[in-house]
């Protein structure tokens, strides 16, 4: 999308968020969460005004491994002003998600590997939406910062070994990185989040695990859900 999407009437608004969080509709009905930078509450580690532009990184990210669990996230101009908008999806409320954990579900996979190499700091049970038999990461704003903060529901897969399909997909991306990826990623980031994304794509195609929860902090969002 050269241009940014023009969102031209909200639906409503979404409650318990941190941020102000929106449901809205572009000029041919097709509605979108809409993240406004001037709903964004400051964070002392974060900095201001920019989550909205790591949500639209998270989604560029998973589009380059061809994994497809991030539903499409792009720049957005609306009634809150600029900002993104990530297309909506229908989540199964009759579904508990809590039932994938033990035993893993494997379609976590590609959402626990996004989350390592992008240092999601709050993947919750809450921000990984059941559609059918898809399964949908949201909320993706509080990611790539350059210092380790991996919070996750999804330890479960401590230790594990990297499926060889996911292993690959990773493997091509690093190139990427250096090309035209790593230019649309900068528009987003800045070159200390880059660098750390590449590191750690590099270590855990070294490592061919998923790593451990960390013993030096917090290794779970809260609250969970």
């Amino acid at each position: 999308m050269d241009h940014p999407l023009s969102l031209t009437g909200i639906v409503g608004r979404y409650a318990d968020t941190s941020n102000l969080t929106l449901l809205a509709t572009d000029e041919a009905g097709s509605q979108w969460v809409y993240k406004a930078e001037s709903g964004e509450r400051p964070l002392w580690d974060f900095p201001r005004g920019s989550l909205w532009r790591r949500e639209i990184a998270f989604y560029l990210l998973d589009r380059a491994l061809g994994f497809g669990v991030v539903p499409e996230t792009v720049e957005a101009n609306g009634p809150m002003g600029m900002g993104s908008a990530q297309q909506h999806v229908s989540m199964d409320n009759a579904f508990d998600p809590r039932t994938l954990l033990d035993p893993p579900d494997e379609r976590f996979w590609p959402i626990a590997i996004l989350d390592v190499i992008a240092n999601n700091a709050d993947r919750k049970l809450g921000h990984v939406l059941v559609d059918g038999g898809s399964l949908w990461a949201i909320d993706n704003g509080l990611t790539f910062h350059p210092e380790e903060k991996l919070r996750t529901v999804l330890w479960m897969l401590a230790g594990e070994e990297i499926p060889h399909h996911y292993h690959s997909a990773l493997q091509d991306l690093l190139p990427q990185l250096e090309d035209d990826l790593g230019a649309q990623l900068l528009e987003m980031i800045g070159q200390p989040e880059m660098g750390a994304l590449a590191s750690r794509t590099k270590l855990l195609i070294e490592t061919g695990v998923h790593p451990e929860p960390p013993q030096d902090r917090h290794a779970l969002p809260w609250p969970l859900y």
